[in-house]
């Protein structure tokens, strides 16, 4: 009897591991997905040579691209996840996925600017769906360990940023405008991979809470609306630095360098290859030291490092957006997962309005950069954006959660 009783009493908690363990596979997926998602849509910026060439655009007309694909993202995302923290659609991520296909084709035999944006609206439009029910299946996969999981869903994303500008500069520059076409493919790929997610997704659907404890928001009434301003102030400092970069780079390695294309392409790739990296550790690293103090290390950390880029020569220009990279992606999944501990049970709204946040200030800063650009040259812009992560600091004014007894996820 007591053989029994001991073997029924580890059997639950042998469960629970299982369970947890079987998650992982849910969120590489997720991961993958991501990976797709973003590569088609890191081409985008990675064509601005070639479609500003094509199209003889200013570089306010490439900052409205960005603008329209980033827009359309962040108007739709907290309308979607508000929605679908109430009525969850478990195979939305594959429809997602297929405008964002449909996008790609139309840009791959766009012929006017105008049917340019539409693509890039399409685009945005599969991101809007994507993002906020993707992150809450990454949630309910997490068991417990918030930070380390939002890092594996997002480092995906990351890498396909990174992956983009490569396949633009090896494969649809030499072939043009109509290789996008194949690259498209990649979403085929997504679609399925997001219909078997979809399959767990609808088989869990309430089994795992959408707040980190099921308890109260530790953070009350107007006080959380605050602390949501302060953490949407970080991505403003974050995101419109960050698309200073993915944007203008190219440009402006181009201008001050007299790099070509390629190589410059290559130099956009490892700056979103630090993205990746710095993604990945800042969402593990997290769970281990607060996302307070995480928040503080990568947006700050940035400073002294933006503050040098604009008077360093091409080897420490390399260097330093590597650095400047690492240090900024860092920071987003220790926002996101805060956010959710702020407003426990609403993953799906939190998650669209801070990634739709993302991509709105990410577009609105590309078109007004761009306009600098044209008024002032590309060196300016990265004169003005080196302050922005000066911005950092107003982390002062965040609570610290782990304090009031939340978990890091261990």
């Amino acid at each position: 009897m007591q053989k029994t009783a001991t073997a029924d009493a580890a059997a639950p908690g042998a469960h629970m591991s299982a369970a947890k363990a079987a998650t992982f596979p849910i969120l590489v997926a997720l991961g993958v997905s991501h990976l797709l998602n973003d590569l088609m849509q890191s081409l985008i910026p990675a064509l601005y040579p070639m479609l500003k060439a094509q199209l003889h655009l200013d570089f306010g007309q490439i900052g409205l691209i960005t603008l329209a694909f980033m827009l359309t993202a962040s108007l739709l995302q907290p309308s979607i996840g508000l929605y679908t923290d109430r009525h969850p659609m478990p195979y939305s991520l594959a429809v997602g996925m297929g405008s964002t296909l449909c996008g790609l084709l139309l840009l791959s035999v766009a012929a006017d600017y105008f049917t340019v944006l539409i693509a890039a609206a399409l685009v945005g439009t599969g991101s809007a769906v994507f993002h906020p029910e993707a992150s809450r299946v990454v949630r309910m996969a997490a068991g417990g360990r918030y930070g380390l999981a939002q890092a594996i869903f997002q480092v995906g994303g990351n890498l396909g940023g990174a992956v983009g500008p490569l396949l633009a500069a090896f494969i649809v520059l030499p072939r043009g405008q109509g290789a996008i076409a194949w690259v498209s493919m990649a979403a085929l790929l997504g679609m399925m991979v997001l219909a078997r997610v979809g399959m767990w997704y609808a088989a869990h659907p309430r089994k795992v809470p959408a707040s980190s404890t099921g308890a109260k928001p530790p953070v009350p009434g107007k006080a959380a609306i605050f602390v949501l301003a302060v953490l949407m102030l970080l991505v403003f400092s974050k995101n419109v630095y960050s698309t200073s970069l993915s944007t203008y780079l190219t440009f402006y390695l181009i201008e001050r360098f007299g790099l070509g294309v390629r190589d410059a392409q290559v130099q956009l790739f490892i700056y979103m290859t630090a993205i990746a990296v710095g993604t990945f550790t800042g969402g593990a690293l997290s769970d281990r030291i607060g996302r307070r103090p995480m928040i503080w290390i990568s947006v700050l950390g940035a400073l002294p490092f933006t503050l040098l880029l604009p008077h360093a020569n091409l080897f420490w220009t390399a260097i330093l957006t590597v650095v400047i990279g690492l240090l900024m992606a860092s920071t987003f999944p220790a926002i996101l997962v805060y956010a959710h501990e702020v407003l426990p049970g609403r993953v799906g709204m939190v998650s669209g309005l801070f990634f739709g946040l993302s991509f709105g200030l990410g577009g609105l800063g590309a078109a007004v950069l761009g306009e600098v650009a044209d008024a002032r040259g590309i060196g300016f812009v990265y004169q003005v954006c080196a302050w922005l992560p000066a911005i950092g600091l107003v982390a002062w004014f965040l609570p610290n959660l782990e304090g009031k007894g939340k978990s890091h996820g261990h």
